[in-house]
């Protein structure tokens, strides 16, 4: 049996992953990588996400005016651009062991076959990965869940600023 070395935050939408891992990535500097996802909004409506990651490269993960025929809802996933910024972020992060941060492993991020292969090398790496991920199930999620090296914390209103706090000192925890 393999030790725990990855974390899961899952949890409804709107509860509060996104800005945990922000908030955990913020306080992990140089000694994480990766990327987290954020609301593009426009006159107070959501028209996309733009992904930044923690070197502060940025771009667009999905919008409504894309140009893609990939598609989450009324959102077209911008996939060159993705692999480009969010995947090569893992890749460089895997190669600096630094730990891996990962928002989210979701719908729109799926349709990547280099993300789906960025993903499984960083969880199979010496790296500690923090991933987020939907509550909804699919094979590739399910697959992830199940690793033994793997640990699932469930993000609600009410625990999210004390998991918050436990996560970072686990995070203290990891030899890097």
């Amino acid at each position: 049996m393999r030790p725990v070395k990855n974390i899961l935050i899952s949890g409804r939408p709107g509860v509060g992953k996104t800005t945990l891992i922000k908030k955990i990535a913020k306080s992990l500097r140089e000694k994480g990588a990766g990327f987290y996802t954020e609301e593009i909004r426009r006159e107070g409506r959501r028209v996309g996400f733009r992904i930044t990651t923690l070197e502060g490269r940025g771009g667009v993960l999905a919008h409504m005016n894309s140009q893609s025929s990939y598609r989450v809802g009324r959102y077209k996933v911008n996939l060159k651009e993705f692999e480009e910024i969010a995947v090569s972020s893992i890749e460089e992060g895997i190669k600096k062991r630094r730990i891996i941060v990962i928002d989210e492993i979701g719908k729109m991020e799926l349709y990547s076959d280099k993300f789906r292969q960025a993903v499984l090398e960083a969880l199979e790496s010496s790296n500690t990965v923090i991933a987020t991920i939907p509550v909804y199930k699919n094979e590739f999620l399910e697959k992830i869940r199940q690793r033994e090296d793997v640990k699932i914390y469930n993000v609600t209103r009410e625990n999210r600023e004390k998991l918050r706090d436990y996560l970072l000192r686990k995070l203290e925890e990891t030899k890097i």
